[in-house]
This record gives C-alpha cells, structure tokens and sequence, in this order.
C-alpha cells in the first residue's frame, strides 16, 4: 500500500474514533472536559498566543490584561463546544424536536426571501457555531450550499462532506465549482458563505474592527450580478451547549440599495460592518485565532518600486 495513502487510511480512522468518543459522551459530561482543556490550551500551551492577544488588544484596546486572558479562555472553550455540539447535532436535533434546541429571530423574513424565487446569499463568519445554523436549516427544510476547499485526504474529505450532506449542507468544491454556484443561484437557491476569511492582497479591503482586512469580492459580485437577497446571520450558544440562538438580523437587497451599497466596495463594507457589530456583542463566540489583518500591501508597492 503506498505511503500516502497509508496516512490517509490512518487519519480517517483516527478521525472517525474521535467523532466516535465525542457522540458516546453526554454533552454534561463534554462541557466540563471542555472548560478544563480551554484553560490547558490557553494558560499553559498557549497556542496562537501572541496572535490571539494582538488581535483582541487591537479590536478591545480598552481591555486589561488579564480581562483578555479571561476572553482567551473562553474563545478556546467555545471551539471545543462547537466540535462536542457538531458531533451531537445530527443525532439529537430532528425536524420534531428542534424547538428544545434552537430559538428562532427574523427567521420570518428569511424564509419569505429562501422560498421566492430569487436566489438568497447568507453571510456569516466563524462566528457561534456556523456549523449548526446549516444544520437546523436543514432540518427545517431549507437546504443550503457553501464553498469549501477539498480536503487533500479523500477519505476524509468524503466522510465530513457526507456528514454535511445529511443535515441538508451540500458543499462545493473551491476549485472548479464556479458552475454548481451559478446553478444553485440560477434556481432560486440558497448559497452560505462564510465571510470573514483573508482574501489576500488583491482582495476588497474595508475597515473591520478599526482595521484594514482584506475580503473576497466573490460574494458582492454574485449579490449583484443575480440580484440576490443577502442575509447577514449567526448561530449563537445560549445558556448551555446544544442550545442554539439562530439569528437573522440583517438583510439588503442589493438592486434597491443605491449608489453607494450598490457596489462591491459599498456592499462588502456593509456586511462586515454587520459582522462586527455582532461580533463585539459576543466576542469569546469568535475564532481571534486568525492572522486576519496581514496588510502587505505597502511591502509589495515597495518591493516594486526597488524591481523597476
């Protein structure tokens, strides 16, 4: 058996153990272990440290020291949450029971712009349990389509798109999946982006958090292209794991939105606004684990200059 493909085998049959403990373990039980490893990673290991703290310095300036250690923790608590609350979802939420897990705001609106015939953009970012919000939209009966990189282990790749595809989230590939979008917005569906990612120097640059952050322009462009209802929204945990707010609070029609959200820059810069906004609200629920605001854009116009 070739070498590579041995690791494969391997990592998805650690993958499916672990995906296997996590659903033999009550979610009481998960909770505490969660809160003891936050404290491991965060004070002791201190993963992503120094990132973790300059960006919340950056974004919460008003913040002591040990007001964002405290915040660290929590964010590392909240992550290991989502990954208990992933496993447990698909057995434990159904279509008869997901009031016990889930509250439900402007939800209304969401489903009156899902089920017109116009094609819906959701936009949210790793942010509460994103996760979750696909899968209880699925159970209610919506299906929904997002954009994911291929992983490069197939085995794996096939369980977790799997995984997804039984709550109702249909993943297309990053790369060549420029057609199934085109699809899925030209029938009226449902497409769910996650919009807070580095799109790198070329990308659309807008101020988020008091900061350059560089944003993919795709999600404006298809907004505006296919005159589609884009919907900002986030998945909340509430007082306990597994209990859900589901929260759809923004919502622009990009046709009808004038000159000045009307385009991609204008656009782009509205819905990361609404991003923030929910973010600061609850900033232990977001991953400040990212290099989020690399602006290399003064290093490139120098480099240039010295190559001409």
């Amino acid at each position: 058996m070739h070498g590579k493909h041995l690791r494969y085998v391997f990592e998805y049959l650690a993958a499916r153990i672990f995906i296997c403990i996590i659903q033999a373990m009550r979610i009481e039980t998960g909770a505490a272990l969660a809160r003891w490893l936050s404290w491991l990673l965060a004070d002791v290991i201190g993963i992503r440290k120094k990132v973790v703290d300059e960006n919340l310095a950056h974004a919460f300036p008003r913040l002591s020291q040990s007001e964002r250690r405290r915040l660290i923790r929590s964010m590392w608590e909240h992550l290991l949450l989502l990954l208990l609350e992933i496993a447990h979802a698909p057995r434990k939420i159904h279509e008869t029971n997901w009031r016990r897990f889930v509250s439900l705001h402007g939800q209304a609106e969401l489903i009156r712009r899902m089920i017109s015939d116009r094609p819906t953009l959701i936009v949210t970012g790793h942010f509460g349990n994103f996760e979750i919000g696909g899968v209880i939209l699925g159970v209610l009966g919506f299906p929904t389509h997002t954009v994911a990189r291929t992983l490069d282990n197939p085995f794996l790749d096939r369980f977790i798109n799997g995984f997804r595809g039984a709550t109702g989230q249909h993943i297309i590939p990053k790369n060549g999946g420029y057609d199934r979008i085109l699809e899925v917005l030209g029938s009226g569906g449902t497409m769910t982006f996650l919009a807070d990612q580095y799109a790198g120097p070329k990308g659309c640059w807008v101020d988020f958090f008091g900061r350059p952050a560089s944003v993919h322009k795709a999600i404006a462009l298809l907004a505006l292209e296919h005159n589609a209802s884009l919907v900002v929204s986030s998945s909340l945990r509430m007082d306990r794991p597994l209990r859900i707010e589901l929260n759809a609070k923004h919502f622009i029609d990009p046709g009808d939105a004038g000159d000045e959200l009307g385009t991609v820059p204008g656009l782009t810069q509205w819905y990361s606004r609404r991003l923030e906004e929910m973010i600061r609200r609850t900033p232990d629920q977001y991953w400040w684990l990212h290099r989020r605001w690399k602006d290399t854009r003064k290093a490139r116009r120098k480099s240039k200059k010295k190559a001409a």
